[in-house]
């Protein structure tokens, strides 16, 4: 009895504090279980659930960097345009050095780079990211147009080399990208929720003058925020070119709404100061299967927007009114 008497507090005290995540993972779970009614034949298949796997990794590796950019009251519009910049410099370097792993560096350098470039527009020249970083897109989109006239650069010869099978090979069927998207994930959760620099995010994106009087150096926090999403888009990139095996002068775009969509889904609200890893990967996982479960219970694809929109509706306004601190 006693026992009872003490761990139930603690029992609560754990459902208050991940509330959003359980309000969100219990979304997916019924989600799931309507799509499983509507067709069994296919949510009973193993083979369903590889082909969401195959490029799932990509939206979770976006979505949980774009959390921290959401937390720190910032926002990144240009990570699609630093997803095709990566990507191209992926596909240059690889193609005329025949080293793969010099492309993924490279790749990595200029992604990083660009994210860099975004923070000191915002930090050092006091530019509004959601501006600066709007006109970024667009100014790497038309220097990847401008540089390739709009010609892809195949990667097949990629294809059954060691590179590839580490990256985007298969552990029996499953597909290995999934595994870096959840490896990722783990390195970001902890950063976000065990290490100062996660706790120094949320504390400028819910109060910056307090932040600043505690001591925390803003400028240095929002600059590593952004060079975190620049680095995530480059690592992206990378699987994009390799899941497709060639670079084309689009890659990344259409990813913007999609991964914006992933985090507020996941419980991190619009106004900052907080966020969840957690959510932002079940986020994913629900625009991941919403697609698939849409055209598998008989539907067209022309009802996926329609749906990605009804449900971030939904969610924004269960974030008003379900206990999310608002500034």
């Amino acid at each position: 009895m006693n026992e009872v008497v003490v761990k139930d507090p603690t029992i609560k005290r754990r459902v208050i504090k991940n509330k959003t995540e359980i309000s969100v993972i219990s979304a997916f779970a019924i989600l799931m279980i309507v799509f499983l009614f509507a067709n069994p034949r296919v949510f009973l298949s193993y083979n369903a659930y590889t082909a969401v796997f195959t490029t799932l990794p990509v939206t979770i590796i976006l979505t949980v960097s774009a959390v921290f950019m959401v937390a720190s009251g910032e926002m990144d519009l240009s990570f699609p345009s630093i997803v095709g910049v990566s990507a191209w410099a992926f596909a240059v370097v690889t193609k005329g050095s025949g080293n793969p792993f010099l492309g993924l560096i490279i790749s990595l350098i200029v992604g990083s780079s660009a994210g860099l470039l975004n923070g000191l527009l915002v930090t050092k020249i006091q530019l509004s990211s959601l501006v600066s970083t709007l006109g970024m897109n667009f100014l790497l989109r038309g220097l990847i147009m401008i540089g390739t006239q709009g010609l892809g650069i195949p990667l097949v010869f990629l294809k059954d080399s060691a590179f590839y099978r580490i990256f985007v090979g298969r552990v029996g069927s499953f597909p290995v990208q999934m595994i870096w998207g959840i490896v990722f994930a783990l390195v970001v959760w902890f950063i976000f929720n065990r290490h100062r620099y996660g706790a120094h995010v949320c504390f400028i994106g819910d109060n910056l003058m307090s932040a600043r009087e505690m001591g925390i150096k803003v400028d240095r926090v929002k600059i590593l925020t952004f060079v975190l999403m620049g680095f995530a888009s480059a690592f992206a990139a990378v699987l994009i070119c390799l899941v497709n095996l060639i670079f084309w002068p689009t890659a990344g775009d259409g990813y913007l709404l999609i991964i914006l969509a992933a985090v507020f889904l996941g419980g991190t609200p619009t106004w900052g100061g907080i966020g969840t890893i957690i959510g932002g990967i079940v986020g994913a996982f629900i625009l991941g299967f919403l697609e698939t479960g849409i055209i598998a219970s008989g539907l067209t694809g022309f009802y996926t927007q329609f749906f990605y929109g009804l449900i971030l509706i939904l969610s924004l306004i269960s974030h008003r009114f379900t206990g999310l601190a608002r500034k």
